[in-house]
């Protein structure tokens, strides 16, 4: 019970910074796409691409030295946090360096042949694309703070950094929309300095707040915990960076079958995939070190039912919100950019349907991280990572139009929640029936419902705004209905009704 209140106050903190971030966010990515115009911000999409997919990498990145930090809080070992951390640092600062080396050979490619981009825009791009390689180092450093945040649950700090990045960023949007130079250099600039500010605030932060958080390699570095978490980072990173590179690498197909142009549309599609996500991911991020501690106490029982419980309502969180905006996208996009580049609608529309079915597992893969045995899950899953892309190809070299590149990642998708379920089976004894009847049936049920009789009841409706508030009405009162009496087991239920008890009785308090 101390667990899932916990869970529930982080959540609703980190839901406060949301409210706030998310329109602030919007917003400047709406002045951004005026100031570059559709080429300029395909170029950034394309070019600069990787950025946007930091966000990613580096939550894939802290949740494998979080999973060491929360688990030796479980054992309750905290001279071994202090060991864990400094090698967390070594071992990050040196992925840095390997990265760097790495981006940097590989634009000489992509410079040289790859890209399908106007010739008076390359050196531009190139100076782009330098500065994402910085924007990477400084959040791969970073990645030691943040998993000490994470494992300390201290989502105050998360949610104020949250806003201020968010504020930057609209200054940011404001000052390359006056600016009377290059506009998409010196917005890759300001991103990437950015990145500085943010690695430089989490590590003063948590050098003065916690012990462990305090360079000092020399007295506490080990070997064996190096060599033991040098693996599990290696696996971890193949699986998350395999993913990155493949969602990187859609930007540059569509870039050489289509142009810039397809890569705005692109950019618009993963921004609203991202901000639309934040709904999840803020649970996934207050749930995740209560797995791993679970895991570290030899709790399975725990870990098993927080898992099942956070991948329903987390899942159910993105529904409650893709219904109106799948059925109404056409008017809001409209309304939220002066210009929507072509193909924007189709490509979200099966993005988000991607990233909902994709969001049904994020919880199990974390599970069984929190294990610890992930070698060949991850070997797997980084080869179908990059079948979505063959596919892709494949389909473009048969004249098919630019959305089956999510076509494609949807298959991917599907291939990826299968070996996850199996490996789940495999390591941690978890019904697959059991996950499939729990979790996907009551996800999938409570969504195509909302969608259908959301769509069917407005349909006569011509006018935009009082359709989109008759949507938005109907689609909130039938997921209330849906998710209760669909989507909740009898357990879910009685901690509902008693969480609502405990709330009325602190307002009347």
């Amino acid at each position: 019970m101390q667990a899932a209140n916990r869970v529930a106050k982080n959540t609703l903190i980190l839901y406060a910074r949301m409210a706030i971030t998310m329109f602030v966010s919007l917003y400047s990515t709406r002045l951004v796409l005026a100031a570059l115009g559709a080429s300029d911000f395909g170029i950034f999409s394309v070019v600069g691409g990787a950025v946007a997919m930091l966000t990613f990498l580096n939550a894939a990145m802290t949740s494998a030295s979080q999973r060491y930090m929360s688990f030796a809080q479980g054992e309750g070992d905290d001279e071994k946090q202090k060991t864990i951390f400094n090698v967390s640092i070594t071992l990050h600062f040196l992925i840095g360096l390997i990265l760097i080396v790495i981006l940097e050979i590989a634009g000489y490619f992509f410079f040289n042949g790859m890209l399908n981009i106007e010739a008076d825009r390359i050196e531009a791009a190139k100076l782009v694309y330098h500065f994402m390689v910085l924007s990477t180092f400084f959040t791969v450093i970073s990645v030691p703070y943040d998993a000490v945040i994470n494992a300390h649950e201290n989502m105050l700090f998360v949610a104020i950094l949250g806003v201020f990045e968010a504020f930057i960023k609209l200054g940011i949007a404001l000052i390359i929309t006056y600016s009377l130079h290059d506009k998409l250099v010196i917005y890759a600039g300001l991103m990437a300095g950015l990145a500085f500010f943010i690695l430089a605030g989490r590590s003063i932060y948590c050098t003065l707040k916690y012990e462990e958080a305090k360079i000092i390699i020399g007295n506490y570095f080990t070997v064996p915990l190096f060599k033991e978490m040098t693996s599990f980072a290696g696996w971890s990173f193949l699986g998350s960076a395999s993913s990155m590179l493949a969602f990187y690498g859609q930007g540059l197909v569509l870039n050489h079958f289509f142009g810039t142009k397809v890569n705005a549309a692109q950019g618009v599609a993963a921004q609203i995939r991202g901000q639309l996500g934040v709904f999840s991911s803020i649970m996934l991020k207050a749930l995740n070190p209560v797995l791993a501690k679970s895991e570290g106490a030899g709790n399975r029982d725990l870990l098993l039912k927080a898992t099942m419980a956070g991948a329903k309502i987390s899942s159910l969180l993105l529904v409650v919100f893709y219904v109106p905006i799948l059925i109404e996208l056409p008017t809001i996009l409209n309304a939220w950019l002066t210009k929507v580049p072509e193909h924007t609608v189709i490509f979200c529309r099966i993005l988000l349907s991607y990233t909902l079915v994709e969001q049904m597992f994020i919880p199990l893969g974390t599970a069984i991280a929190a294990e610890g045995n992930i070698k060949r899950f991850q070997q797997i899953g980084s080869v179908l990572n990059f079948i979505p892309i063959v596919l892709a190809i494949l389909f473009f070299f048969g004249n098919k139009e630019p959305y089956f590149l999510y076509v494609s990642f949807f298959v991917g998708v599907l291939l990826k929640s299968a070996n996850t379920l199996l490996f789940a089976k495999l390591r941690l004894n978890q019904s697959i029936l059991k996950y499939l009847k729990e979790v996907v049936f009551k996800v999938l049920v409570v969504f195509i419902l909302g969608i259908l009789i959301t769509k069917f009841s407005t349909f006569h409706i011509v006018t935009d705004f009082p359709r989109v508030i008759c949507v938005l009405a109907l689609s909130l009162s039938l997921f209330m209905l849906n998710a209760y009496f669909i989507g909740l087991n009898k357990t879910e239920k009685q901690k509902l009704v008693e969480l609502k008890k405990t709330t009325l009785i602190k307002i009347k308090r």
